[in-house]
């Protein structure tokens, strides 16, 4: 079935009608990979916005996936955990000096790689105009409800997610919004949505909405949702 077309600016809200089609599992996510992918580029964004790098540089999201965990080995991490453990225990490497994600190698435990200190906090935006006022200074972490096929389809329109045609619900997706615009009266979002192991660059309506129902629910009057929630930033300190 082919889709509606991607975007029509004069469509306020959308909701996703009835019962989702499949709740899909996708093997190819890894929750605590995609997290620490999505935190160190928010700290990478944002210690060159504040020049405490010179130049763009790449901290290690493996690192991230190794440590941050703590005690709770197994745990999968969020994007706040990496954050947090990155600005709260002294700092994390640099990407050249621990191995990628994805390689087996594992250092011998008299490796100390060299940490880049960092202090700070983890923001939590309650809501898309607070996230839209630190937009301003840096980049946003968020999370996307993503829905096939509109995720493979949508992404040389603006995605809007399903307007109520079959779709399948794929899950919340680690994302980075680098940006906000206004085309044709509706605020559009740029934004980096971490999917199938690489970002891709997408448009999302910030003003559409849907209410979300699994197969077998029977309660009324849940809370309908935007696209882009769950939003986060580390404010670095530079002193």
């Amino acid at each position: 079935m082919a889709l509606p077309p991607p975007y029509d600016p004069n469509f306020k809200l959308a909701f996703s009608l009835g019962s989702i089609a499949e709740i899909e599992n996708h093997q190819d996510h890894d929750e605590s990979a995609s997290a620490a992918v999505v935190a160190v580029d928010l700290i990478s964004s944002a210690r060159f916005a504040l020049k405490l790098d010179s130049v763009y540089t790449e901290y290690s999201a493996k690192y991230l996936v190794d440590n941050a965990g703590g005690s709770h080995r197994g745990r999968k991490l969020t994007v706040k955990d990496c954050l947090e453990f990155a600005l709260n225990k002294g700092g994390i490497p640099k990407a050249e000096d621990w191995p990628r994600l994805g390689s087996v190698i594992t250092p011998p435990s008299s490796y100390k790689p060299d940490l880049v200190s960092m202090k700070g906090q983890v923001i939590e935006p309650k809501t898309m105009e607070e996230a839209c006022d630190l937009l301003v200074h840096q980049p946003v972490g968020a999370k996307l409800h993503v829905f096939m096929p509109h995720i493979e389809l949508q992404q040389d329109g603006i995605y809007c997610g399903t307007s109520g045609e079959p779709a399948s619900y794929v899950g919340l997706r680690d994302a980075i919004i680098i940006g906000a615009e206004n085309i044709q009266g509706k605020s559009i979002a740029t934004v980096k949505v971490w999917y199938k192991k690489k970002f891709i660059f997408l448009k999302v309506a910030m003003s559409r909405w849907f209410q979300l129902y699994s197969p077998d629910d029977t309660q009324k009057g849940i809370e309908p949702t935007h696209y882009l929630v769950d939003f986060c930033v580390p404010r670095l300190s530079i002193n």
